[in-house]
């Protein structure tokens, strides 16, 4: 099956008929804002990633909005969820979000979008630190971006974006805090994100498998418990 993904080239058109739909739907009196969140943001404002395959958002807009999603995604065949605020539940978000983000664009006069970016995206994806997705070597690669630009970013920036988000830099969970100071100190990125990129791979491999022969039994609570035992049985494997 074809999976559709977003990239810097269609994103936007995708972005502009939303609004169009919404204006449509709404009127002009009611405007809405959007805040792209997660691998959207990262492919909107940097270049090491190319595409992501849905858009996390955090919406604040009349109940037409959820309507003009779903004609949006009918017309261009796109899945269902593909712009969604699933984010929401998850540790790595905070109403607070809002403040620190920062204007994208504005379609139709009607609908505003706004992304995060620097350190206060690096804060939500260490928050979010999972081994199986793109989180980590995301991380790496807006690091690796930002040093190349000659405006690095430094550990206290991620700790005060931290602060301000989450309220403290040790809310953050421990293996991402290690994490991020080793990465920084050691600053090899280009060699890091290519090793991070395999282990994520890896590592939702592994997962799909584990999911084949016992499904239902993973959750956010023990994923990364499960990917460790078998990891560490595999590597027992290797060398016995």
């Amino acid at each position: 099956m074809f999976e559709k993904t977003f990239t810097k080239d269609n994103l936007d058109q995708y972005l502009k008929e939303l609004a169009k739909e919404f204006r449509k739907l709404n009127g002009k009196s009611m405007p809405a804002d959007i805040i792209l969140i997660g691998g959207v943001s990262v492919v909107i404002n940097y270049g090491f990633r190319d595409m992501t395959y849905d858009m996390d958002a955090i919406i604040n807009a009349a109940s037409s909005m959820k309507d003009a999603i779903n004609h949006v995604g009918d017309r261009f065949d796109l899945p269902n969820g593909w712009l969604n605020t699933d984010f929401m539940k998850t540790s790595s978000y905070t109403p607070r979000i809002v403040q620190y983000s920062q204007f994208y664009k504005t379609f139709s006069n009607i609908v505003t979008f706004r992304t995060v970016t620097g350190a206060y995206l690096l804060a939500m994806k260490l928050m979010a630190g999972r081994q199986y997705k793109y989180d980590l070597s995301d991380v790496i690669g807006i690091l690796w971006e930002h040093d190349k630009n000659g405006n690095p970013i430094t550990l206290e920036q991620i700790k005060e974006a931290a602060q301000n988000l989450y309220d403290s830099y040790d809310k953050l969970p421990e293996r991402s805090r290690l994490f991020i100071e080793k990465a920084i100190a050691e600053k090899e990125y280009e060699e890091m994100y290519l090793l991070v990129r395999q282990m994520e791979a890896e590592n939702k491999d592994i997962l799909l498998q584990f999911q084949d022969e016992y499904p239902g039994a993973a959750n956010t609570d023990n994923i990364n418990d499960i990917l460790a035992a078998i990891r560490k049985k595999k590597n027992s494997e290797k060398h016995p």
